[in-house]
């Protein structure tokens, strides 16, 4: 009898591509990232009330260093599957939570921050995996839930460094509308190279009513 395919296996071989060395290589291409993201920060945490937060995809937390400055590094959360950039997100940020877990299973109890978010991290997700994912991150989310990836109106697998089904552009946001539809839209808008991000499109949703 012929043994089920693992359903999570396109899931489980991108995980394994960014815990190793492949997610090391852009750990030290992007050491620098963080510099530009501290007005977009102070923006939101002046517009949206909110005291804790979780970064799905944390990477060496480039928006962890502005978060934990305005909110306290004990109120502060990041998760990815690369431990060296844990490790230097614990060297960099003392005091600030850090976890190894994938983005489909996250281990918080429902509502445990005010806002969970990703930034660049669904583009590198199976597309089948993402009702799996946004549901996580909207289900750890008291109030807020941030969305900044790459936009296309369709569904588009881009060529990335050599690794096939590696990224996707799609609209994020209206698939998040989509699973959750009482999720409300509270701001849109753009975040350029310029301004220390990479052309990524945001969404910012409150959750409340979910």
């Amino acid at each position: 009898m012929t043994e089920p395919s693992d359903p999570h296996a396109e899931a489980k071989r991108l995980e394994q591509l960014w815990a190793g060395e492949f997610g090391d290589q852009y750990i030290d291409r992007n050491s620098n990232v963080a510099s530009g993201r501290g007005p977009f920060w102070r923006s939101v945490i002046s517009e949206f009330p909110l005291k804790t937060s979780l970064e799905v995809g944390c990477s060496i937390g480039a928006n962890l260093k502005w978060l934990s400055e305005l909110l306290g590094p004990d109120n502060v959360t990041g998760v990815d599957v690369n431990q060296k950039a844990l490790d230097l997100v614990s060297s960099k940020l003392p005091g600030v939570h850090t976890k190894c877990t994938p983005a489909r299973s996250l281990p918080f109890a429902d509502r445990s921050f005010d806002l969970t978010f990703t930034t660049g991290v669904l583009i590198h997700q199976p597309p089948d995996e993402l009702p799996q994912i946004m549901s996580e991150i909207v289900r750890c989310s008291r109030r807020y839930v941030i969305c900044g990836e790459y936009f296309s109106d369709a569904p588009t697998e881009v060529p990335y460094r050599g690794q096939e089904r590696a990224l996707f552009k799609c609209d994020f946001g209206g698939m998040y509308q989509s699973l959750f539809p009482k999720l409300q839209l509270k701001k849109k808008g753009f975040l350029s190279k310029a301004e220390g991000w990479d052309d990524v499109t945001y969404w910012i949703f409150d959750r409340s009513e979910v």
